[in-house]
């Protein structure tokens, strides 16, 4: 029973861990992000939009990842209640930053194609 007892600890601390990388994780490229995107912004970068939200959207799925995984320690019908309310509402915000980045996608290749000149047409001889 000592022997069970001790790799639950392990799992329970390895669990813990990987939580806390994953959520580190997740600060650190949000925290990247807002740096690169300030700079951006003040050298009037046009695809800053659309790096941030990507960068949101990747640092949401690594703290969602820490959620996930989180569950693993629920003891309690009230804290994984509490813990799929979390989960419900990062994967809705990922839904939403997705559908913004397609959007700003689009928008910046329609912006290309109205800045690229057109082509000429060849005179034809008749």
């Amino acid at each position: 029973m000592a022997l069970l007892h001790q790799i639950e600890d392990f799992f329970h601390l390895a669990v813990q861990y990987g939580v806390l990388l994953l959520e580190c994780a997740g600060v650190a490229v949000l925290l990247a992000t807002a740096v690169k995107s300030i700079v951006g912004y003040v050298k009037h970068n046009p695809r800053i939009r659309l790096y941030l939200a990507q960068g949101i959207s990747l640092a949401l799925e690594f703290k969602l990842g820490g959620e996930v995984l989180r569950t693993v320690l629920v003891r309690e019908m009230s804290e994984l209640l509490t813990l799929g309310l979390v989960i419900l509402l990062r994967g809705a915000l990922t839904l939403i930053i997705h559908w913004e980045i397609k959007t700003e996608e689009a928008r910046m290749d329609e912006a290309a194609g109205q800045e690229s000149p057109e082509q000429e047409k060849p005179l034809s001889r008749t």
